[in-house]
């Protein structure tokens, strides 16, 4: 796993500049402290940091082709690179290494930018053709991988794995985007191809950009999507056979490694099945870890452990206290643009137990997007069922006034507290579903933000781009339709960017089988009656993984990975919270109402309303502006390369 960094003269062959260049390699040393390595001509310039995981003594990069006038720098794993590099040799195409990093430099002279099309795994790289005066931007289909670039005023093409590395050179604009700001209010994140800022953007998933030198840059260019088959249909015991058998070869692929590997195991379904396909796979037990939490309704350490005993791994568990909250004021530099999963928190913590005895690591992550497993998901499809049978002149009227009218009982039991939902049942599909996974809701956000803010978004709202993926679905079917805008909102937005900046900020690689995309190409075209059946979500999955896992695993109650926010807040937090919101750069930028904010701290403090969210969203809102808009971002205290 590694960083890239490059800067790409649009207009000609003015020379780079190595001191930025070097500035912007060093930013992310943390992604990989092993080695650096350059390649700067006139009209380019590509930084690389290498964490050394396969063909350890000659794997560095930029890499190049036989005549050298292809190079690539590259962060990620391509699984089938032997298939690949055996078929590119049978073609004449030479090869130096052993590492899957060679194959990119061929399989673009043999396939151009159709090579990606051949490539099974995780990857962010960057090609320079020499002869042709392009750079070649890639990124893998479901966005484990980053990819930020921009251009800029003065001709310039500049690009890396993390927003900070754009940031160390001068010619990259920091004007935030006011559009950028309502996804994140609205998300938590913010979804590609924007970023925080209006001339940085996010390569999107299953996404290549050619730059050509003395062009105009094009849009990027998608080269693959998700299919869905509605009408399909099948044999429950053999699609739970040729899961496992699926699943097993997409965990098996990824156990080649030169370095120590082992595994996330929370002790939920998803990391449970990837553990226990490991170990059928290979002699020596696996390595795994776990965070636990001083607080029982936070911590599923007790079936972690008994996955652990099961299956005789090496296994770590680390308990954190729920006052673990010092992390605070590091979140934003490490993930750069605002970021509101405080799930982030314990994903930090783990990934730092583990990089103590492993440098790679299996998680599953991906399995509630690919299977449905989200409580969310089985909401969706109850309102759904009423939206079929109700149309919308008599729904909306009807289910809006009782949203109105229903009383919101945040200290109720779940059952009683009925206000959102007789709310999303009112609205359509989409925007249903979009008030269901705001962290803010409409009603909120316009609280929320000033007169003059409001004035600058001209009338966008986040969902509009909800519906814009909704329409665009290949299904029809309204539980394949939100499985397919998770995969092209939350997961990359969310959970593969916290696990990235987390993993990473410790050197720490992380694969992920459940999202192999041959796995997740035969999964979206099951029914989807068989990923939620009645109230069970993850059916075929769960079924098909009894006989690896227990049953008190796979059908207890969803637990998910929080920190309780809310008593941080009223408690240790209290003043610095009060600090941060009610002054400072957060109130400097004229986005917010002052009173607004002062009613959401003074009723959570009092214990009238849980305002957990929204105050954590403008706490790390606010730390961005503080450390990486206003600031340079997080530094790392390691020695820099020689350019």
């Amino acid at each position: 796993m590694c960083g890239l960094v490059g800067l790409f003269d649009l207009r000609g062959n003015r020379e780079i500049d190595g001191a930025v260049l070097q500035a912007m390699n060093e930013s992310i040393i943390h992604r990989g402290p092993d080695e650096s390595g350059f390649h700067r001509k006139p009209g380019i310039g590509l930084g690389h940091r290498r964490l050394s995981i396969i063909d350890l003594s000659s794997g560095q990069q930029p890499l190049y082709n036989e005549d050298r006038s292809v190079c690539v720098t590259y962060n990620g794993e391509i699984y089938n690179f032997g298939e690949l590099s055996r078929e590119l040799t049978e073609k004449g195409h030479v090869f130096r290494t052993r590492c899957d990093t060679e194959v990119i430099v061929h399989a673009w002279e043999e396939w151009g930018a159709r090579c990606v099309e051949r490539f099974r795994g995780m990857f962010a790289f960057a090609v320079y053709d020499a002869r042709q005066e392009i750079v070649f931007l890639g990124r893998d289909r479901l966005g484990i991988k980053p990819l930020y670039y921009a251009i800029t005023d003065d001709g310039f093409l500049v690009f890396g794995s993390e927003l900070k590395a754009l940031l160390k050179s001068p010619n990259v604009k920091r004007e935030i985007d006011p559009i950028a700001v309502e996804d994140y209010f609205s998300l938590g994140y913010i979804p590609d191809p924007r970023s925080i800022y209006r001339g940085v953007k996010k390569l999107p998933p299953a996404h290549t950009l050619v730059v050509r030198r003395g062009q105009p840059v094009a849009e990027p260019v998608e080269y693959w999507d998700v299919a869905f088959d509605d009408g399909a249909t099948i044999d429950m015991e053999a699609a739970c056979e040729e899961l496992i058998e699926r699943l097993g070869e997409a965990v098996a692929i990824r156990l080649i490694s030169e370095v120590p590997l082992g595994a996330f195991l929370s002790g939920g379904v998803d990391s449970s099945a990837v553990v226990a396909l490991m170990a059928r796979q290979q002699d020596d037990p696996v390595n795994t870890c776990s965070i636990g939490f001083g607080e029982a309704s936070y911590d599923e350490t007790p079936y972690a452990e008994a996955m652990a005993k099961r299956y005789h791994t090496n296994h770590r568990t680390r308990i954190v206290g729920t006052d673990d909250f010092n992390l605070l004021l590091d979140l934003p530099g490490i993930y750069d643009e605002p970021f509101a999963d405080s799930s982030a928190i314990p994903t930090y913590r783990v990934c730092e137990e583990a990089r103590r005895h492993v440098t790679v690591a299996l998680s599953g992550d991906g399995g509630d997007e690919v299977f449905a497993g989200y409580r969310r998901h089985r909401w969706h499809h109850y309102e759904e069922l009423v939206r079929q049978r109700m149309p919308q002149a008599l729904r909306g009227p009807l289910f809006g006034m009782l949203g109105r009218t229903y009383p919101k009982l945040d200290w109720a039991p779940k059952p009683l507290r009925a206000k959102s939902t007789l709310q999303a049942v009112a609205r359509s599909s989409a925007e249903g579903y979009f008030h269901s996974v705001s962290i803010l809701s409409d009603s909120l956000r316009e609280e929320l933000y000033s007169d003059s803010f409001k004035s600058e978004l001209q009338g966008y709202r986040t969902i509009e781009r909800f519906r814009e993926i909704m329409e665009r679905a290949p299904t029809e079917h309204h539980l394949s339709r939100i499985q397919y805008l998770d995969m092209k909102t939350y997961l990359p937005g969310d959970i593969l960017t916290k696990v990235d900046r987390a993993s990473m900020a410790h050197a720490l690689e992380v694969r992920v089988p459940i999202l192999d995309h041959p796995f997740v190409e035969w999964a979206c075209r099951l029914p989807a009656e068989c990923k939620l059946k009645g109230r069970e979500g993850k059916y075929v999955f769960k079924k098909a993984l009894e006989p690896l896992v227990s049953e008190d695993i796979l059908y207890r109650p969803k637990m998910g990975f929080g920190v309780p926010l809310a008593e941080w807040f009223r408690g240790p937090l209290r003043n610095e919270v009060n600090a941060k919101l009610r002054h400072g750069p957060l109130m400097e930028t004229g986005y917010f109402e002052e009173r607004t904010i002062a009613r959401f701290l003074d009723q959570h403090m009092s214990g009238l309303r849980d305002h957990s969210q929204p105050i954590w969203a403008l706490l790390m809102f606010a730390g961005f502006l503080e450390s990486v808009h206003e600031g340079n971002g997080v530094r790392h205290a390691h020695a820099p390369a020689e350019l």
